[in-house]
């Protein structure tokens, strides 16, 4: 089903966790500037998976941000963490302000046209603080974001517009995958910023 919720403080998801969509949190104006920023200064990477056993590269392009050069490893690669530019220094204050969580890692995700997606998964690595907030921004190109439960398979979907923010919350990683499904309707990029409370070396320990 679609839901297009009325407030930041509905939950779209019918149970076992809480997923909350802000809708836009930037002026037009804002998001144009601030996704040519990205486009321009990051430097994307083509992501490195595991699957199966066999090293895949996506069409999908990576960066890794991170507090204290912390790393982030899953589908069998590990992402090491560049530092805080200026400008994701305030994307990440300005989120932190919507959400009222604290973030220190940031894995951004470029997306070139609708061709460019990602299959159903969760976020739930065990270097990932257990049920911590994860926030989503989105700059770019409209793109459908689906939720499957884990054991009674229902969905959940809505679209995320430019300039968007989406935070997952709870249990929703333990109980619902995510996925961006592949579209031939779009033809230009779309950049998501999920900002993420990994578990310091101390932490894990």
């Amino acid at each position: 089903m679609d839901l297009f919720p009325p407030s930041p403080s509905a939950n779209l998801l019918p149970r076992d966790g809480t997923v909350r969509y802000h809708g836009s949190i930037f002026s037009p104006a804002e998001s144009r500037a601030i996704l040519a920023d990205l486009l321009e200064n990051i430097l994307w990477q083509h992501d490195e998976v595991v699957l199966f056993g066999k090293r895949i590269v996506t069409a999908r392009q990576v960066a890794w941000f991170a507090d204290k050069g912390i790393p982030y490893t899953y589908s069998g690669s590990t992402k090491h963490s560049r530092v805080w530019s200026p400008s994701l220094q305030s994307l990440k204050a300005t989120v932190q302000q919507h959400t009222g969580a604290r973030f220190n890692a940031c894995l951004l995700n470029l997306y070139r046209h609708g061709n460019e997606g990602m299959s159903w998964h969760s976020d739930d690595e065990p270097s990932l603080q257990p049920n911590a907030p994860i926030a989503s921004l989105s700059f770019g190109a409209e793109r459908r974001f689906r939720f499957r439960h884990k054991k009674t398979r229902e969905t959940v979907s809505l679209v995320l517009g430019h300039g968007s923010l989406l935070e997952m919350r709870d249990e929703t990683q333990s109980h619902w995958q995510h996925c961006l499904p592949k579209t031939t309707k779009v033809t230009t990029p779309r950049i998501n910023l999920t900002f993420r409370r990994m578990l310091t070396p101390d932490e894990e320990r």
